[in-house]
């Protein structure tokens, strides 16, 4: 057990050190924006039963600065008044279309065709998805749309905006979406290497250029996908386009959950598609558990039998995985203290992952009141 814990200790510290190098990389929007320079902007929102949502939502796109944009919203067969709350929001803005989405196809997910009907109505050179829990700053679309950069630029970005946490559960989880990619992935090599898998992505709010978008078969190609975020970037890599993630503390703000019984719902509904499949699940939530597990409990049972060395390189490996959690949670507006549950947050995703698979593999995964083939 004690080489297991020497190893784990020391890539945890691995890993921290890279997610503080990651951290200097991120890329940040640039201090003077020229979203102008790429024309009109279109702003898409899928909706579904978001109208306690969705009102402060198109309130605050409708606030944009610095940008020539269109708002098209799209009312994907919601029964709760979203459309009426978007109509109220709205106004008589001429920059807003609602669509009334088609009945769902087979062979797709509702939001992958909610993003195509939005992207296919779209005037735009540039198309920025805004997922209606989100709320953007007033120069947050510019901001977003001049991460893009001008010339060849980048194709696909997503400035990642603040996580919400609330209550105890979600603040268990939450961080850990940032912190996953800051801690594994290289962020800069991700960038310049076209291999599909190696790369992130936030549906929550996403820009791309049209052009792009359509050359590399848009929302069609991820028609089925339940995390189609990350697939719609590895569509545009294999297109042999550019993507990355940036900084979007400061762009905008989203509560994904509010509260744990809705978390628990999202996760399980796409966590089975994260991994790959079943073993590679496995493997993942096998190494997390060696990684930032193992240790914290080596040192509670070495302080407990008095192995003063397996207790020490324990609480390095602990400490190290506290540090570089915190260091992401100060970067991206969370709650730096939270780092210290960091191995309850790894517990509690593994059992997620788990019954996410329990519940695909019995057919009961649903979400928005569509069920999931």
């Amino acid at each position: 057990m004690s080489r297991a814990v020497r190893w784990a200790a020391l890539a945890a510290s691995a890993l921290s050190a890279h997610s503080l190098l990651n951290l200097r990389l991120l890329r940040t929007p640039p201090a003077a924006l020229d979203a102008g320079a790429l024309g009109l902007v279109s702003v898409l929102v899928p909706a579904r039963n978001e109208a306690a949502r969705i009102g402060p939502c198109v309130q605050a796109l409708l606030g944009q600065r610095g940008v020539d944009l269109e708002l098209l919203v799209l009312d994907d067969g919601s029964t709760d008044g979203t459309a009426e709350v978007v109509r109220a929001a709205a106004g008589h803005d001429p920059r807003v279309r609602l669509i009334h989405g088609a009945p769902l196809p087979p062979g797709w997910l509702g939001k992958p065709h909610a993003c195509a009907q939005l992207a296919g109505a779209a005037r735009g050179d540039v198309l920025v998805f805004v997922d209606a829990d989100v709320q953007v700053a007033p120069g947050g679309i510019a901001a977003t749309v001049a991460l893009l950069g001008p010339g060849p630029g980048l194709d696909l970005v997503c400035p990642y905006p603040r996580q919400r946490a609330e209550t105890a559960g979600e603040r268990l989880v939450q961080p850990l979406l940032q912190w996953s990619w800051l801690t594994f992935l290289p962020l800069r090599l991700a960038e310049r290497l076209r291999l599909p898998s190696l790369c992130a992505a936030n549906g929550q709010l996403l820009a791309c250029r049209a052009e792009a978008y359509r050359a590399a078969g848009g929302h069609a190609v991820v028609r089925g996908a339940v995390i189609e975020d990350v697939e719609l970037a590895r569509a545009f890599k294999r297109a042999g386009r550019r993507v990355a993630i940036a900084d979007g503390r400061q762009v905008a703000t989203c509560r994904m959950y509010d509260g744990w019984a809705e978390l628990r719902d999202g996760y399980t509904k796409s966590l089975w598609a994260a991994f790959g499949s079943a073993g590679g699940a496995v493997g993942v939530v096998g190494l997390l558990a060696w990684l930032y597990v193992l240790p914290p409990v080596a040192a509670v049972a070495g302080l407990a039998r008095g192995r003063r060395g397996q207790a020490l390189t324990g609480l390095v490996g602990y400490a190290a995985a506290v540090a570089g959690r915190a260091a992401c949670a100060r970067r991206t507006g969370g709650r730096p203290l939270d780092a210290f549950a960091h191995p309850a947050s790894v517990g509690a995703l593994a059992w997620l992952v788990l019954r996410s698979h329990q519940h695909r593999a019995a057919g009961t995964l649903h979400w928005r009141g569509r069920w999931l083939a």
